[in-house]
């Protein structure tokens, strides 16, 4: 029971903070607490008196007050439109030219969630202090804090709109898109290395007699948790290698894990509810969704309806630099519970999969361009330099070079253009 209320709690919480209703809802609620507070201290002593020291910011006048907030409540509501309807032509915008895959991203970007968060807290100011202005023996003097800071959080309404249009401009740019896909997962990859080097690398991993258990559900592999294991497992003394990789696509009877001693229907049940199964294989840029994404937007760019190598060329460029940090991880990894007998083994996605997936696309949409192929051939080369590749990782990025040179030298008709790139080989 309690492990389930884990879960669920994990997992709603995963949701509600990746919801693009969470700042909203948060902000409005907190704007509407400010407004009763201002309600509750607006005839105070030392409110009266700061209005007696300084009453030319302090409406007295119930209709000039009433009239102000009317206003407001217009303004922000055409700001609200405005901006939101916007945001949906930028993501039409970067869906054709880039990839879908990056309208997650955008849609969730906390900066426009925040604002609008203040544009839907602010309405609800506004209008919360009208129907408090309008209700029966309403005195003048009571209006004039709440009014005052109405004007205020206008203002501030404003002053954010015009840094919405500058961020949403900023946002849309292809090379920012680019750098922070890179960005993010340049980070996921330094920290999952760090975790890494806590564990025993393992060049095999070795399961051979192994139980395998079989997948109950169709979806993404997002992870393994082992504080939601049952503590007769932990105790056992089992080992549990973990068969896919993060992100990886596994279906329903796939083997999704392998034991070293036979369980019980119980306790195979039990180790199925560690598992998370997504349905969306590109929730955030952690593991390969980053290397996915900028790979889309590379094979988006030298679609013909695009034809855009430039773009391409920057996207191979940081796909070379997080290839360069994959190459350097342990196919599979052992972590023995402190404590406890229980062994769990991990596994990579391999580098000959990760060619696979990311680099043969670009090669087959971008075999005819020079600039593009050129790049391609630099960026591979550059992560064969790495001092920390196995040799196994080696091999693969020697096979696909050799692949690349053969597309090279089928489809690339000029001699001369054809020579300059097999040199740089």
């Amino acid at each position: 029971m309690i492990r389930n209320l884990i879960k669920f709690v994990r997992e709603l919480g995963t949701n509600v903070l990746k919801s693009i209703a969470f700042y909203p809802v948060l902000l409005a609620f907190a704007f509407f607490i400010i407004a009763l507070l201002i309600l509750k201290i607006e005839n105070l002593e030392f409110i009266d008196a700061i209005k007696q020291e300084l009453p030319f910011l302090f409406i007295s006048d119930y209709e000039t007050a009433r009239a102000i907030l009317t206003t407001f409540i217009g303004g922000i509501i055409s700001l609200t439109v405005f901006s939101f309807s916007m945001v949906m032509v930028v993501l039409n915008q970067a869906s054709s030219n880039f990839s879908p895959r990056l309208l997650p991203n955008l849609v969730s970007n906390k900066k426009h969630q925040i604002i609008l968060g203040v544009y839907i807290g602010t309405l609800l100011y506004f209008i919360f202090i009208l129907i408090a202005l309008g209700a029966e023996g309403v005195e003048s003097n009571s209006i004039g804090l709440s009014t005052m800071l109405a004007a205020i959080f206008g203002v501030v309404c404003v002053g954010l709109f015009v840094y919405f249009i500058h961020n949403i401009s900023i946002a849309i740019q292809i090379n920012n898109i680019i750098d922070r896909i890179y960005t993010s997962s340049s980070k996921s990859l330094e920290k999952a290395y760090k975790k890494q080097q806590d564990k025993i690398a393992l060049r095999h991993s070795d399961s051979a007699g192994f139980t395998p258990v079989l997948s109950n559900k169709t979806g993404y592999f997002s992870g393994f948790y082992v504080s939601l294991m049952a503590e007769n497992l932990k105790s056992n003394g089992f080992q549990f290698n973990i068969v896919p990789y993060l992100n990886q696509h596994i279906y329903k009877g796939d083997v999704i894990a392998e034991v070293s001693e036979n369980l019980s229907d119980e306790e195979e049940k039990a180790l199925l509810f560690c598992f998370t199964i997504s349905t969306n294989r590109h929730d955030g840029d952690e593991g390969i969704s980053g290397l996915i994404k900028l790979s889309e937007i590379a094979v988006k760019a030298m679609s013909p309806g695009i034809n855009d190598p430039g773009t391409a060329i920057e996207a191979i460029v940081k796909i070379g630099k997080l290839l360069y940090k994959t190459v350097a991880f342990a196919n599979a990894t052992s972590h023995k519970l402190e404590n406890k007998n229980l062994i769990i083994v991990t596994h990579n996605i391999s580098v000959d999969e990760l060619l696979r997936i990311i680099i043969q696309p670009i090669r087959f949409y971008a075999k005819e361009d020079c600039l593009v192929l050129f790049q391609l051939i630099k960026s591979l080369q550059y992560v064969l330099r790495n001092p920390k590749i196995s040799i196994d990782n080696k091999h693969s990025l020697e096979t696909e070079l050799t692949n690349l040179k053969f597309d090279i030298q089928g489809n690339i008709k000029n001699k001369v253009d054809q020579k300059k790139l097999l040199e740089a080989f």
